[in-house]
């Protein structure tokens, strides 16, 4: 809480706690984490130091019409600061013109009303001080102070001091609605981004499900005809079944990406959900002489994760890689290391590196897009296009990075690069 200004006639004194006074305030309200609390902030000290008790705070709404009552002070009467006032309204049309702090309302300024006989004759006689706030010449707010006592006479030092704390509290408020506007701005376009992937993977669905259903309906409408041809039946049956599966694949892999995925941090050991990922594509890895070389780093520092996405987003690389070398041989190399910012902050980092066939350079731009694949060679190994794009998802929700760099006939290179704690 701010002491009020000491009356001593010493200019320097007053000058010197009138600067402790701002450097006070303008700490308080530096880094603003809501607007209340930041109007709450505005509210005490204008009060504390003009001596009026009660007060409201009022921010111009969007729509620039209206200014809106957001945040009241002590005990003040809806007579005195009602919920909102219009940009019309005399009291606003002076601040804006005058921009500067109006010491004792005459009826014709009272917020209550356009109409001063509208008003209990009562109101307009209280003293009330109207402070701006401008910023850039416009008014964005305003702070209403109202004593029900005797009025307050003010010293030019006091409105001074207020007049500098207004456009520090301007400054601040200005600052904290640009950050909101910003910040929903920001969810917007992400939501907008997932609207506009989903539109792509509707397409891609639709492209997707054609052909097995294509076959499906073959192997139906065919069933009753050759349905003592054990050799059809055998073999279509299998076709079927294959794609079954993989349309229910598909369905899985679109829900797993339509779904908001919030991750759900743990502090982990980055360098244990790497083993246990390599551990369940080793068995797979043997069988097609492909040998996997690990380079750990021994004092990784741990972070915050979610366990199973990461290791989605780990499996999925691994298995890709190996796709990629085909029957080997080859090598997959997968090393961890961590490095800093220059700013000082600590990251982790995975490589995951294949011999495989590598990656065109027209198609690396595309590779985490929606239902981009270039597995449709063979059915076995046909891929529906959404597994690097949910990769790419969950490590953005980690708010890290994923790379990827690779030479056709040499091979691939993914790095994800994730936040560390702070030893």
């Amino acid at each position: 809480m701010i002491a009020p200004i000491p009356s001593q006639t010493n200019p320097s004194l007053v000058g010197h706690e009138s600067l402790r006074t701002v450097t006070r305030f303008l700490r308080e309200i530096g880094h603003p984490r809501s607007l209340a609390r930041l109007a709450d902030h505005i509210l005490l000290n204008l009060s504390e130091i003009s001596g009026y008790r009660h007060g409201s705070l009022f921010l111009l709404q969007h729509d620039h019409r209206h200014f809106r009552q957001i945040h009241t002070f002590g005990q003040i009467d809806s007579l005195v600061a009602p919920p909102t006032i219009d940009v019309d309204h005399p009291l606003i049309e002076a601040l804006a013109l005058r921009q500067h702090i109006i010491d004792g309302l005459e009826p014709t300024l009272s917020p209550h009303s356009k109409h001063s006989d509208d008003s209990p004759s009562t109101v307009p006689g209280d003293p009330t001080l109207a402070i701006p706030l401008i910023i850039h010449g416009t008014l964005i707010a305003f702070a209403l102070l109202h004593s029900p006592a005797a009025h307050v006479t003010l010293s030019s030092v006091t409105m001074d001091l207020l007049t500098v704390l207004a456009q520090g509290a301007a400054n601040a408020l200005d600052s904290l609605l640009i950050y909101e506007d910003l910040r929903q701005s920001q969810a917007l376009m992400r939501r907008t981004d997932r609207l506009r992937s989903l539109e792509i993977i509707a397409g891609g669905f639709a492209h997707e499900i054609r052909n097995p259903l294509t076959s499906i309906k073959t192997f139906i409408q065919l069933a009753p005809e050759r349905k003592d041809d054990s050799q059809f039946i055998g073999e279509f049956s299998r076709i079927v079944l294959e794609d079954v599966n993989r349309i229910e694949r598909l369905i899985q892999e679109i829900l797993d990406y339509a779904r908001y995925m919030e991750p759900q941090m743990t502090d982990e050991d980055l360098n244990e959900i790497v083993m246990s990922c390599l551990y369940f594509i080793q068995v797979k890895a043997d069988s097609r002489g492909i040998k996997i070389e690990k380079q750990l780093a021994p004092e990784l520092p741990r972070g915050m994760l979610d366990r199973q996405q990461i290791k989605q987003v780990l499996l999925n690389l691994l298995l890709n890689a190996l796709d990629a070398i085909g029957e080997g041989p080859g090598r997959l190399r997968v090393r961890t290391h961590q490095f800093q910012k220059p700013e000082g902050t600590s990251f982790m980092q995975v490589d995951i590196e294949d011999t495989g066939q590598g990656i065109a350079p027209e198609n690396l731009e595309h590779i985490f897009d929606p239902f981009f694949t270039t597995k449709h060679t063979s059915t076995l190994n046909a891929g529906t296009g959404l597994g690097l794009t949910i990769a790419y998802q969950i490590i953005q929700e980690h708010h890290g990075e994923i790379h990827v760099v690779s030479t056709v006939g040499q091979g691939t290179t993914f790095r994800i690069t994730l936040p560390a704690l702070h030893p």
